[in-house]
């Protein structure tokens, strides 16, 4: 985090709604490029954007720098934000009547477990969950990571692989993660 970044920060925290709208303005094009990848639709992540920053004006005030970057903090707002949106909107783009019993019971196995992984990522080491972040929900390549990280993309790669087969096979001890998997 930059001098300049601390200080807009602190600023914020005091109040100063300039200091706020810097940081956003600095943060806007990548947040929204991330929300709009996730759901996939202009209109909507315009919206889920501007509730994100909203978030981050409100809860300004708990960030702390020790416990993670500024950036892995709202990043961390963003999937909280675009997860709620998928369990307001997305749970009913067909409608019930429709869905089958067994259907209906995919589709709802299916968005526990991607709450379960998105909820059990959000536990480890901030910096390895937000390169899994960045590279899956921001499309960035491991050559941008490495970029953006200032960290060899050989080192980036090695994170990221690591975790996923961490992360596979924490949830294939789970009798119902592995229904979830076999069973799409």
């Amino acid at each position: 985090m930059s001098k300049n970044e601390s200080k807009l920060i602190k600023k914020a925290k005091n109040g100063c709604k300039k200091s706020a709208d810097t940081l956003i303005a600095t943060y806007y094009d990548e947040i929204y490029i991330y929300a709009c990848r996730q759901v996939g639709d202009k209109h909507e992540a315009m919206d889920i954007t501007q509730e994100i920053f909203i978030a981050m004006w409100r809860a300004i005030g708990g960030f702390s720098a020790g416990k993670a970057g500024f950036r892995t903090w709202l990043y961390r707002i963003a999937t909280n934000k675009i997860i709620d949106h998928y369990r307001k909107y997305k749970s009913n783009t067909i409608p019930l009547d429709e869905m089958t019993e067994t259907a209906l019971e995919s589709a709802f196995d299916k968005t526990l477990f991607v709450h379960e992984i998105a909820e059990y990522i959000s536990t480890l080491d901030p910096e390895i969950s937000r390169i899994l972040r960045l590279h899956i929900y921001g499309g960035y390549s491991f050559p941008e990571l490495a970029a953006m990280l200032k960290q060899p993309e050989a080192k980036i790669k090695s994170r990221y692989y690591r975790m996923i087969k961490h992360t596979r096979k924490e949830f294939s001890n789970n009798e119902t993660a592995e229904n979830r998997i076999a069973h799409p």
